[in-house]
């Protein structure tokens, strides 16, 4: 089930946080696993090797174990003294174990570190855990912020049912969760419940909920967070199947499957239900006017002899029914294939788009409307009855991709919500198509503004930053953040979107792979991609990684930073690629001279310059010199983190002669942008994705 998060972070408390968006945990997982979003502080930095990290050291080595020892699987400590003295808070959720709480806070003081480079002030929330250090005094003082500081992970799917009643429901639930965890006799300041909900979906008849206060709250404090948050909530989350609130004392979530450990501490029935009226007993007597006992059960045993057959022959004759009708599904509707991971068909149910509404909103697919095509197909521009504008790829008939490898990779896309990666909106498989449907992006891909002499002035040096910063996001959420590991293996100009606000979008997962949570490189016998943005190591030995699009990030720095392409389409008399052409001037300290000349001369320099040294410490030749992208975006963001020298790249990409990008008959789904007009709206890939 895919969700999507907002934030609503009050400048007085923690003024910066670093978005991290995911999709959230389809069944239990009592694992730290991914952070659902870390908050960084704006009280100041420290050094490497300062006494402030060894306080923060400290912490890690003796909270974890505090906490998951305590009764409560609550802990809070100081270490040092003033000016370096740092306070931390940890508590887990209510139905964690003590060796997976201890976990999850030992991963929270490692992973803030590294998500929060330097920062004394941090905070990490997990799905089983949360954590804070400071050198600020915030453990003393709970505070009921539930009107303040808070993070919102808000499920994409509604309901079926009327808006109004879902809602009224969800606020049943969740009331009387929050008064069963803010009651004197839950020590841990947790509660769990279930709401019958029949009808409005049969699949899913019940809401679940979960509200959690810090331990260390009064009982008032903690009602009065949770129903700060509850309240704030409506507005973000009206007749959606799901949604949470996380803030720095209290959570809550809801969602319609059960994601809590255990059975629900609270169990309501469903909203406006009759009281269930007592059950007779099957020996019991009622009163007759003309016979006695045994003339009522010699009654009652006839009428169940010819019953319970009839009922049983019903039964069977039904379901053999509903068999027959399944085999005699008409032939030109094709369906998704069954899998055994109930969410996924949900949460490719839940797209399903049919046909004659995608050929409505396209004019029957006309020519007018065509964005762009390429080797998987053309890609038409559509308005859907309710006025949103959307792409609708249109995968030709020839295209190599099965239905099996578009389900793996629907299954990938819809559970990939960030702000900088293209939305999946719905799916169509009907009458031999097979169409996919994007949100629209008014201003097409980066690469039709950037590399066009006259469009490029569009791109100021404000709209650029902006861009390389919601890219850098965008990888971070892939490799690090999200809930499975992405490599996305085909990084390029063509496949960042831009909004009507040049917001970047990462589009293209045709080409992905799917990495497990301890898994760290592979290699693949069949390259595919596009070349000037392949790493060495991928393109001459086949090993991709995270580090394999770190690369192509930086390829792309250096082509936003420059305004030239890195693909052989730079003029005959250039005898050095793009890569070679940035280092030659980095050494020489004439990087002015290659700058896009297009930029005004008020552009900051010294950030461009910044660019150019990030860009080139993604292009090492040795991944492990790479900078992870987390890295990147604190090299991006602070204006005091030394940069180390790169070193020269060694890799040059091939000359103008050669196709930049494979041959799409060789390698099914590679892009075809370069031979065809730069249109290339959605240019998406489609091709063989394998979850590992």
């Amino acid at each position: 089930m895919a969700m999507i998060a907002h934030h609503h972070i009050h400048p007085s408390h923690i003024a910066a946080a670093v978005a991290l968006f995911l999709a959230f945990t389809l069944a239990p997982q009592l694992a730290a696993g991914d952070p659902l979003a870390p908050v960084c502080g704006t009280s100041g930095n420290y050094t490497l090797n300062s006494t402030y990290q060894s306080n923060i050291q400290r912490l890690a080595a003796t909270l974890p174990k505090n906490a998951s020892s305590s009764p409560t699987l609550f802990a809070s400590g100081t270490s040092g003294a003033l000016p370096d003295i740092v306070y931390a808070l940890a508590f887990c959720r209510g139905d964690a174990n003590a060796s997976d709480c201890s976990g999850c806070v030992a991963a929270g003081f490692q992973d803030a570190q590294q998500l929060c480079a330097y920062n004394k002030d941090a905070a990490i929330f997990y799905d089983l855990c949360f954590l804070r250090y400071s050198n600020q005094d915030f453990v003393s003082s709970p505070v009921s912020d539930g009107h303040g500081n808070f993070i919102i992970l808000s499920n994409t799917q509604n309901v079926s049912a009327p808006f109004k009643v879902f809602d009224a429901a969800v606020a049943v639930l969740l009331n009387a969760t929050a008064d069963y965890a803010a009651s004197p006799s839950s020590s841990r300041r947790f509660g769990t419940g279930v709401e019958g909900f029949q009808s409005f979906d049969t699949k899913n008849p019940r809401i679940y909920g979960l509200a959690q206060c810090s331990p260390n709250m009064a009982p008032a404090d903690c009602r009065s967070c949770l129903s700060g948050i509850i309240q704030s909530g409506t507005k973000y989350f009206s007749g959606k199947q799901g949604g949470r609130i996380l803030s720095m004392w209290c959570n809550y979530r809801y969602e319609q499957y059960s994601f809590f450990t255990g059975g629900p501490l609270l169990q309501l029935p469903e909203p406006g239900a009759p009281a269930p009226s007592p059950t007779p007993a099957v020996n019991a007597t009622p009163p007759t006017a003309g016979g006695g006992r045994g003339t009522t059960v010699n009654k009652t045993g006839r009428v169940l002899a010819i019953a319970l057959p009839i009922a049983a022959i019903l039964a069977t004759l039904v379901i053999c029914s509903c068999l027959w009708r399944r085999k005699r599904k008409t032939p030109g509707k094709s369906s998704l294939p069954d899998t055994t991971n109930p969410e996924d068909i949900q949460s490719i149910d839940s797209l399903i788009i049919d046909l004659s509404t995608l050929r409505a909103a396209t004019e029957n697919f006309d020519e007018a409307n065509k964005l762009g095509e390429g080797g998987f197909g053309a890609v038409y521009k559509g308005i859907l009855p309710d006025d949103q504008e959307i792409a609708v790829k249109r995968l030709s008939q020839s295209s190599r991709q099965g239905i099996g490898e578009l389900k793996n990779e629907l299954v990938l896309v819809a559970k990939l919500q960030h702000k900088n990666l293209v939305r999946l909106i719905g799916v169509c498989l009907e009458d031999h198509e097979k169409l996919l449907v994007y949100e629209y992006m008014p201003n097409k891909s980066l690469d039709t503004i950037l590399f066009d002499h006259e469009r490029c002035t569009e791109l100021d040096w404000g709209k650029r930053i902006k861009i390389v910063n919601g890219i850098a996001r965008g990888l971070q959420y892939l490799h690090e953040d999200s809930q499975v590991k992405i490599i996305h293996r085909d990084l390029k100009a063509s496949n960042v979107l831009l909004d009507n606000d040049f917001n970047p979008k990462i589009s293209d997962f045709g080409l992905a792979r799917l990495f497990g949570s301890d898994q760290s490189q592979d290699v693949t016998n069949r390259v595919v991609g596009t070349y000037g943005y392949m790493a060495p190591e991928y393109a001459m030995r086949g090993h991709y990684s995270i580090k394999s699009d770190v690369f192509s990030f930086g390829v792309l720095i250096l082509e936003i930073v420059t305004g030239r392409r890195n693909s052989g389409s730079y003029s005959s008399d250039e005898s050095a690629d793009l890569i070679s052409l940035v280092w030659e001037h980095w050494t020489m300290g004439t990087l002015v001279e290659i700058m896009d000349s297009s930029l005004s001369s008020l552009a900051p320099r010294d950030q461009m310059v910044k660019c150019i040294h990030i860009g080139l410490l993604c292009v090492q030749d040795d991944p492990a010199e790479r900078p992870m992208m987390s890295t990147v975006n604190v090299m991006l963001s602070s204006s005091t983190v030394t940069l180390q020298a790169p070193s020269k790249p060694v890799f040059c990409i091939q000359k103008s002669g050669f196709s930049s990008e494979m041959d799409s008959d060789v390698y099914p789904g590679a892009s075809h942008s370069a031979s065809r007009s730069p249109m290339s709206m959605n240019d998406v890939s489609i091709t063989e994705l394998e979850p590992r």
